[in-house]
């Protein structure tokens, strides 16, 4: 299986999308984006604030409650060049909620914008927070290819990385949207139930719930559930080798509270994911309890689902219920009440699905690891589906239209 897999031609994967087709802008009442609606081969199609009508009874609904960061900062050179760095991941201390609490130094895995008119030196940026003045500077350390490592510092121990993001820091929308980001972007590209902190692109299935939809869901009985997958930069990154072999996929930080996992598991057979984001993050918790059943003592990268370990490991027998009860017994053994852990996962056809029997999901890019989830989840309906999406004129891309698949 896993040698079919690496042989997809990405080419396959194609469709034709027209620009006009990319929503760059949200509706103006994110529940009333039109719901494309599939369960076993047939499509049809609603509203977005009638997606509780359409779930199967007793649902688990899986939600991931990551809040996009203001990860874009701007500096200027003395000779006038621009440099723009952006945060990807956080280096010292390698924690998000640590890192944002630093009130002196930190360091970030980065991109870096203009790079060649950077070669050495501190950058220097005057920042103004609460009608205090900081001073925050950039010094670039080492390089890693794309990526740079790169320790901020600022003069204003009051002041904590977080609150120095939210005064300067500009919100990384998209980039196939075309545009600057706008001030309203700031609330339409985070989800209303958003609250760690972390992400560099929104979980965009969850930009069209709203307090009424949550609270229909409550009405009719269906119960939610949070889980934190880190969105990082890589997730805009396109599939540029002929087969998806070569393909490497970026690592994505996850966190899973010891009661979520309890949850998940009293609710095998009937969980509906919010976004591929919520996908890779409960599909990952089998595999993490696959290697915690060989290893009870495995612990940082050794916890990490690597790319292709879901299909080298096709053969593995373990339940999923066994799977997840082997991380809760991990996590008591070691007194957490969470899972903080990372993933590369791939989800492309040939792949099993555990945990998930429903995902909630906006349109994708052609020739993207994200359209290759789909296929995997629905097979060779991904065209038919797509294809009624351009012919009834739904809207595409982070801020467009979604779709239930059942």
């Amino acid at each position: 299986m896993t040698v079919k897999t690496k042989q997809i031609h990405i080419a396959e994967y194609n469709y034709s999308l027209p620009d006009e087709r990319i929503a760059r802008f949200p509706l103006e009442k994110r529940d009333e984006s039109k719901l494309l609606l599939y369960r076993d081969g047939e499509i049809n199609e609603s509203e977005f604030k009638h997606l509780p009508d359409f779930l199967p009874n007793g649902a688990l609904i899986v939600f991931n409650n990551t809040r996009v960061i203001q990860a874009r900062l701007l500096f200027n050179k003395s000779t006038g060049a621009k440099i723009e760095i952006f945060c990807l991941e956080p280096v010292s201390p390698h924690d998000y909620a640590l890192i944002f609490q630093q009130t002196e130094r930190c360091s970030w895995l980065c991109l870096v914008g203009n790079a060649k008119k950077w070669k050495e030196g501190i950058l220097e940026k005057e920042i103004l927070v609460d009608n205090k003045n900081v001073t925050l500077r950039a010094e670039k350390k080492e390089s890693y290819g794309e990526s740079h490592l790169i320790e901020f510092s600022w003069n204003n121990p009051e002041l904590t990385f977080a609150e120095l993001l939210d005064a300067a820091g500009i919100l990384p929308i998209p980039p196939y949207l075309n545009r600057e980001t706008e001030e309203k972007d700031l609330r339409t590209y985070q989800t209303v139930y958003s609250k760690i902190k972390g992400s560099v692109a929104a979980p965009t299935a969850g930009l069209h719930f709203t307090d009424d939809v949550l609270k229909e869901l409550d009405n009719q009985g269906f119960v939610r559930e949070e889980v934190t997958l880190h969105v990082g930069a890589g997730t805009f990154k396109p599939v540029k080798t002929e087969t998806i072999e070569n393909h490497e996929m970026h690592t994505e930080f996850i966190s899973v509270n010891r009661s979520s996992i309890e949850h998940i598991k009293e609710n095998i057979g009937n969980i509906i994911a919010v976004g591929t984001t919520s996908v890779r993050t409960l599909e990952s918790l089998y595999y993490i309890g696959v290697t915690l059943s060989r290893n009870p003592e495995a612990s940082g990268e050794e916890l990490t689902v690597n790319q292709w370990m879901p299909y080298d490991d096709a053969n593995n027998q373990l339940s999923i219920d066994e799977s997840l009860q082997h991380i809760v017994d991990y996590l008591d053994r070691h007194q957490s009440d969470k899972l903080l852990t990372a993933t590369r996962i791939i989800i492309a056809p040939g792949y099993e699905f555990k945990l998930v029997r429903g995902i909630i999901t906006n349109f994708h890019q052609p020739q993207s690891t994200l359209l290759l989830l789909i296929s995997a989840f629905v097979k060779e309906n991904w065209k038919p589906i797509y294809d009624y999406a351009l012919d009834h004129d739904f809207r595409f891309l982070s801020y467009g239209d979604s779709s239930l698949l059942l």
